[in-house]
């Protein structure tokens, strides 16, 4: 690994943390779940985006850039897509508001994780374009006993799979017992699942063996992922509430189909994000959305750049409770202002960073070690350092009436000292300081007098 340290990662399907080692160190390959495009993405979608980037930088770092597929999916069928459609545009056809939904929702999203630092995925599949992989995946659950057709439906048997329930740790027979509500008459039993549902005329369809139809939410995941990474691969994402049932089902789907005895080896999953100690919803008043935060001044009326969203995140463990709320922001704006906007150049990234990171991707530590680099360290390294988290500052152009203005209250500083007013020019400097504006003092060499030049930080 060329020097790295070797990388450990939690793995939710057996709840330990250990070495990864991929199938193949020239194709390691990583799925995880995108945005359904009925609407803008909240803060809450925005940690996986983060967390599953970072990890995504550090395995091309390992492995190498051309070595490391990423897949992350867009959902563009959905029920929830077809009654936004509905409300939105109801001037339009069906198709055409539902296109117009999915490529305004699909384009912000896309916008809002450019805007968070994070790289672009290796593809972004859209369900719509994988239906035909759909119906083959069904094909052979059917074939092989898997999956059944009943009103309408085609279903996936749960019981025929001994072990339903292994990533979540969830019992069959247990789930049967304590259902709340009664079997639907056209299930065998509770926990079955919809591959396929016939679609009425005003909703979007596509023929198959089982009459005009659309997919259930599970089956286009594995149909995406099986396209792009194969029927067994290395890393499979997400956010700690698609455990049950999206991943579970998933699997199910995937082993079925071909035969394998895991769809991923390792599973990855993020914790729960609250807002100001809530939990986030419409309700409560604190639901906020990606672009409420770097465009509005929705919350604690201001906007927020999208590297301190991003270094937010990142202050608390991907598999902790986060709760996001603005001290933790200022704390991040805090941390950024005080870090240098300099050049990786060739420089390696620091070996206290990479340890942190190698260690089931702790950015807390790597963020603790990143800002003593900050401070005492090569700077150049430090570049290489924060651009393995995404949070590598931005030089910033400043025009020449700012500069000047800036040239004015050095200038108005060094008076101040002169004058030995040192209250007021230390405020001079901090107020400079919390703008991004770092000061360094010297002299003269020829006339030795105290000089003062100034840099953009971030």
């Amino acid at each position: 690994m060329g020097g790295t340290p070797e990388l450990k990662l939690y793995n939710t399907l057996t709840r330990e943390k250990s070495v990864f080692k991929p199938i193949d160190a020239e194709n390691v390959r990583m799925y995880v779940c995108g945005p359904t495009v009925y609407d803008y993405a909240h803060i809450g979608n925005a940690r996986p985006v983060i967390v599953f980037d970072v990890l995504f930088r550090l395995l091309r770092h390992v492995y190498g850039e051309s070595h490391v597929t990423y897949a992350r999916n867009i959902t563009d069928v959905d029920d929830k897509i077809n009654a936004r459609a509905l409300r939105d545009y109801p001037g339009l056809s069906l198709n055409a508001a539902i296109r117009a939904v999915t490529e305004k929702t699909e384009k912000q999203f896309l916008d809002d994780a450019l805007a968070l630092g994070s790289l672009e995925p290796t593809v972004q599949p859209r369900a719509t374009d994988n239906i035909a992989e759909m119906i083959e995946i069904i094909e052979r659950l059917i074939a092989r006993g898997h999956a059944y057709q009943a009103s309408g439906e085609v279903l996936f048997d749960t019981k025929s799979m001994a072990d339903y329930g292994r990533l979540s740790k969830r019992n069959l027979d247990e789930q049967q017992a304590g259902a709340r509500v009664a079997v639907d008459a056209h299930k065998k039993s509770p926990g079955d699942f919809v591959l396929w549902k016939l679609s009425d005329d005003n909703e979007p369809g596509w023929e198959s063996p089982w009459g005009r139809g659309r997919p259930g939410w599970h089956i286009e995941c594995s149909a995406m992922s099986g396209r792009y990474l194969g029927d067994v691969f290395d890393i499979h994402g997400g956010g700690l509430d698609l455990i049950f049932p999206h991943h579970e089902n998933e699997i199910a789907q995937s082993r079925c189909a071909h035969g394998t005895t895991v769809m991923a080896n390792v599973w990855m999953h993020n914790g729960f994000l609250q807002v100001e100690g809530r939990k986030m919803s419409k309700s409560e008043g604190n639901f906020v959305t990606i672009y409420e935060l770097l465009h509005t001044e929705t919350f604690a009326g201001r906007q927020w750049p999208g590297e301190v969203l991003r270094l937010a995140m990142l202050m608390t463990h991907y598999r902790e409770p986060i709760d996001f709320s603005v001290k933790r922001l200022e704390e991040a704006e805090r941390l950024l202002a005080k870090w240098p906007a300099a050049e990786p150049g060739d420089a390696k990234p620091d070996e206290t960073v990479l340890n942190a990171l190698a260690d089931d991707l702790n950015t807390v530590a790597a963020v603790q070690a990143l800002h003593a680099l900050a401070q005492s360290g090569d700077p150049a390294v430090f570049a290489a350092s924060a651009a393995l988290l995404g949070v590598l500052p931005k030089k910033t152009e400043i025009d020449e009436a700012v500069a000047a203005e800036i040239d004015a209250r050095v200038k108005a500083r060094l008076e101040l000292l002169k004058a030995k007013n040192f209250a007021e020019a230390d405020k001079i400097r901090d107020t400079l300081a919390a703008e991004g504006i770092q000061l360094k003092d010297g002299k003269d060499p020829e006339t030795g007098e105290r000089v003062t030049t100034w840099e953009v930080k971030r």
